[in-house]
């Protein structure tokens, strides 16, 4: 971004299958908007960071679903925080800090209406508003997914099996934590022999296994010997086909997503679905934005959770500006993060020098 203009990132071509870098997303430069710009209510928004979610492919689908799809020429939606650079609005003055779905922008003029303001509680960060305790309409809450999926839906309790896919991303790796504060057993199933070390030496699950290991599917059947309370997925795919071969008798399984089958063509649903009449498993997919009434409640507990050390976080953040943000989406799929995956838009110090 310069003095006088900024960029974004607008969808390009619909993607088949893979997000093909320099074909599915166009970067465009424009004219900076200025304060004088402003109607009331409105404030000029400077992204900080970017949040980066699997969901994302899904929104680039022109089919029916929970969320209309971008539209080809549209900025990619997504949501940020940021800091605002100039003000029409008495909720958000001049350097204070705001999340929303402003897309993939640099800048972007707002109604006050449509941010939140960024409250950080003891232990927290700025960057916990896009990710552990992120509350923003139609963005990727990962905080309050796992909250939610694992309680109301797994209904996890105490003395549990519970297994975790994409245990270290930045929704599984919440839901395991949650699972070991109401004394279930967690073991999580991760992409890396570090990611594996990170889930069982600083977040305190019992056991995590990579499922790139050659014996993934023998060190699963013993990891599982006593079978699966609640299978919380995040992956789907060959992951999903294996826990539905150890449920015990009516097992919750929790279908949060199923990030191997999103850039595929021709998506693979389960080989083993008859093990759901077998094992009468009760298998249920949600969508976090149907608990809106219920937020506050959950964010609360979230970041009280937070404050006592009970609740670790992690972050991958991509450095370098909005530029990166199409190929950092791409890789999120190949499990290039651990925790969380941010894009840096502008580094955090800069931005608040602006507005002194």
């Amino acid at each position: 971004m310069s003095g006088t203009t900024y960029q974004s990132v607008h969808l390009a071509k619909r993607p088949k299958d893979k997000i093909i870098p320099g074909e599915t997303f166009r970067l465009k430069s424009r004219e900076a908007p200025k304060g004088s710009d402003l109607k009331d209510g409105e404030v000029l928004f400077q992204s900080l960071y970017l949040s980066l979610d699997p969901a994302m492919r899904g929104w680039l689908n022109d089919t029916r679903s929970y969320i209309p799809p971008v539209q080809i020429g549209e900025v990619m939606r997504g949501a940020a925080i940021g800091v605002v650079r100039a003000s029409k609005s008495d909720a958000f003055p001049v350097g204070s800090y705001a999340t929303g779905t402003v897309g993939w922008t640099e800048l972007a003029i707002v109604n006050g209406k449509q941010l939140e303001k960024v409250d950080i509680p003891k232990n927290g960060r700025v960057t916990d508003a896009l990710g552990v305790l992120a509350d923003i309409p139609q963005q990727g809450m990962t905080g309050l997914t796992a909250y939610f999926g694992l309680l109301d839906v797994g209904k996890v309790k105490a003395g549990d099996f519970v297994v975790v896919s994409g245990a270290a991303g930045a929704t599984g790796s919440v839901v395991g934590q949650i699972a070991k504060i109401k004394g279930a057993t967690v073991l999580g199933i991760a992409g890396s022999d570090d990611k594996v070390s990170w889930l069982k030496e600083e977040l305190g699950f019992d056991d995590a296994l990579n499922y790139k290991d050659p014996n993934f599917s023998q060190k699963f059947r013993e990891a599982t010997k006593d079978l699966i309370d609640v299978f919380f997925d995040n992956v789907g795919g060959e992951v999903l086909d294996l826990a539905l071969s150890r449920a015990k008798p009516h097992a919750r399984f929790v279908i949060c997503g199923a990030i191997s089958q999103y850039n595929s063509a021709k998506p693979q649903g389960p080989k083993n679905y008859l093990n759901i009449i077998s094992m009468r498993i009760r298998m249920e997919g949600f969508i976090v934005f149907d608990y809106a009434k219920e937020f506050p409640g959950a964010r609360q507990q979230l970041a009280q959770w937070l404050a006592e050390g009970k609740l670790q976080r992690k972050e991958t953040i991509i450095k370098g500006g909005l530029v990166k943000a199409e190929q950092a989406l791409l890789d999120l799929y190949n499990g290039i993060n651990t925790g969380k995956l941010l894009v840096e838009v502008c580094p955090e110090n800069e931005a608040v020098k602006a507005n002194l």
